[in-house]
């Protein structure tokens, strides 16, 4: 049996109806049966696995703000402009069809653009609007769609693309897109692959499920032919064995399909050449670097900025919950902790702070064995309604900061 509404057996059935039971707290009528079974089939009907993936699901959600993204968060001109990928219209089974063309990608680009928290808010609100598209297609159509065909055109793919911190970006995109927004991959049919490619296809294997690894098709030079017995002809754009042009004349559909390219350096976010007022701080190799904050009233905000020094840091904010010195695991997170290439692009943010007490602003290097990182940062505590600071966390005599070796 496919797992699917409509097509259970008796366990899978008597597994749906556990998971509601299991799950009754948070589930809302909007998690309906096709919800669930999308991250029971992922947990292969594993109840206990499937419960922790739901729950992990919910939280991350709410940190990330995915339930109002499409309302509240603006995709960066970067993202729009030269990040590579489009919606061409529908496969033989209504599934979405994404064209990505990411061998034009200019990751070094984009991340010297942006932030590496808006490149992952932006994927959250393509999913997002995604998943909106699906059920108003599902309606129009009286047929369910749920699920996308991805075309990976890796031409012009080479070894630039193969650089870390890009990679660690990728790596971070298809982990969330495995956790969060399981069984929504329908095919993935990759074409024009270089001789590099198993190189990289190793470098994400390892986070792709069993089951996603299977729907991964490699492509040879007819692969016009193996994609249109799946694909209608005026489904699917001319470079790609279709028949849909824009109107201009352009055959890769660029007015829908972002081709990507170089990010002029005009767009690159300024350095913070200006460090007046900031705090000059070594973290050392395996170290952390805690800074309690003390917020002295409800709805106040901690606002930050900070760059780093050749490397990336490890990054997250968090609220006491005892006295003294406490690991990361021991607090109430806040802010989940990332790492972020605040050696590349500045990093800056806020969190709104509900309760009084003592937040940490927590640095972590203790992924990196070999090497300590110099931070530069500035911290200031803010009034509720009020852009007045209660007080500049940087020369702040209140500041407590505090080093730990291996902590988490």
């Amino acid at each position: 049996m496919s797992g699917r509404v409509g097509d259970l057996s008796a366990k899978q059935e008597a597994a749906l109806k556990q998971i509601k039971e299991t799950m009754h707290d948070l589930l809302t009528p909007e998690h309906d049966d096709h919800f669930l079974l999308r991250f029971l089939r992922a947990r292969s009907f594993d109840l206990k696995k499937t419960e922790q993936m739901l729950r992990n699901d919910f939280v991350w959600r709410k940190q990330i703000g995915a339930d109002s993204i499409l309302d509240d968060f603006i995709v960066p001109e970067v993202m729009q402009k030269y990040y590579p990928g489009g919606i061409c219209g529908q496969d033989k089974d209504g599934s979405l069809i994404w064209i990505d063309p990411c061998g034009t990608i200019d990751m070094k680009g984009i991340l010297q653009s942006m932030r590496k928290q808006d490149i992952l808010k932006s994927k959250v609100h393509l999913l997002e609007s995604m998943y909106r598209r699906f059920c108003l297609l599902t309606r129009e159509q009286n047929r369910l769609v749920d699920q996308i065909t991805i075309v990976f055109d890796m031409d012009h793919f080479g070894m630039k693309h193969l650089w870390k911190p890009g990679v660690d970006v990728y790596i971070e995109l298809i982990s969330m897109f495995e956790d969060h927004y399981p069984e929504t991959l329908k095919s993935c049919f990759v074409i024009n692959a270089p001789k590099i490619f198993p190189i990289a296809y190793n470098l994400i294997k390892p986070i792709l499920s069993e089951d996603t690894q299977k729907k991964v098709h490699i492509l040879g030079s007819n692969y016009k032919q193996t994609l249109l017995k799946y694909i209608d002809t005026d489904q699917l754009p001319v470079n790609w064995g279709g028949t849909q042009i824009d109107p201009d004349g352009n055959t890769y559909c660029a007015s829908r399909i972002c081709m990507g390219g170089v990010v002029p350096e005009t767009l690159y976010c300024q350095d913070l050449s200006d460090l007046t007022g900031f705090t000059e701080a070594s973290i050392g190799r395996g170290s952390t670097l805690q800074l309690d904050v003390d917020v002295p009233k409800p709805n106040c905000y901690i606002r930050w900025q900070f760059k780093t020094d050749g490397f990336d840091i490890g990054f997250g904010v968090f609220r006491k919950t005892g006295e003294g010195r406490q690991k990361a695991g021991e607090m109430d997170v806040v802010l989940p902790s990332d790492r972020v290439n605040s050696h590349l692009i500045p990093e800056d943010g806020s969190v709104t702070c509900k309760e009084t007490g003592t937040y940490v602003l927590r640095f972590d290097n203790t992924y990196s064995w070999t090497r300590s990182k110099k931070i530069f940062y500035l911290m200031e505590v803010l009034e509720p309604d009020t852009e007045a600071p209660i007080s500049k966390v940087a020369s702040n005599n209140s500041l407590k900061v505090e080093a730990g070796v291996g902590d988490s």
